[in-house]
């Protein structure tokens, strides 16, 4: 499992935070970034990115636009699943994990759980290899 690099991360994070697709140009704009970066090397991770599949594109006349395939939380439940699932014993990193938490992020993850259940609904329950 390999995460964003920085650039790639500073250009999801423009997508994420627009409202709507973004050209190359508005991309290179919308980013926060520590530099100046060329107009074609964030084509060229766009491309890239399009290519993982974290992103979509089309053609808007003679350029294209692009917007994220997750929201920004999606991506990292997903990406925080996916690294859970590769020690030995994913039910033993989710315990040491979740002892770390300090009592509001606790009460938060009561919270989590809360609003899970009830979008479930009664009686419906998921099999997980990590329970």
């Amino acid at each position: 499992m390999k995460g964003l690099g920085e650039l790639e991360a500073a250009i999801m994070g423009a997508l994420w935070s627009s409202e709507g697709p973004l050209s190359v140009r508005e991309v290179r704009d919308h980013m926060v970034y520590d530099r100046e970066v060329a107009y074609t090397t964030v084509m060229t991770v766009a491309n890239i990115l399009f290519h993982k599949g974290l992103v979509d594109r089309e053609k808007d006349g003679r350029a294209w636009v692009y917007w994220a395939r997750e929201t920004h939380a999606e991506y990292t439940a997903r990406v925080m699943g996916e690294v859970l699932e590769t020690g030995p014993d994913p039910g033993a990193t989710l315990l040491r994990f979740v002892e770390r938490f300090s009592d509001e992020e606790m009460a938060r993850l009561h919270h989590v759980f809360r609003q899970v259940r009830d979008r479930r609904g009664p009686g419906r329950t998921r099999t997980s290899p990590t329970a």
